[in-house]
């Protein structure tokens, strides 16, 4: 199993959601992009991170 934790920063309001774009490493590409949060969940976070787990 491997893990890893991918950055997202505010990029902007939609109806319901919130767009988050995602921070790449130096050097790497996105694994992610682009992220819509529901706005009830998100409140006025600018900054989160996500972990995700590939199961092999």
């Amino acid at each position: 199993m491997t893990k890893k934790t991918v950055k997202f920063e505010y990029e902007k309001e939609t109806k319901n959601s919130v767009r988050y774009q995602e921070v790449p490493e130096s050097g790497q590409a996105p694994i992610m992009g682009t992220v819509y949060v529901q706005k009830w969940f998100a409140g006025d976070t600018k900054r989160f991170e996500i972990t995700i787990e590939k199961q092999d």
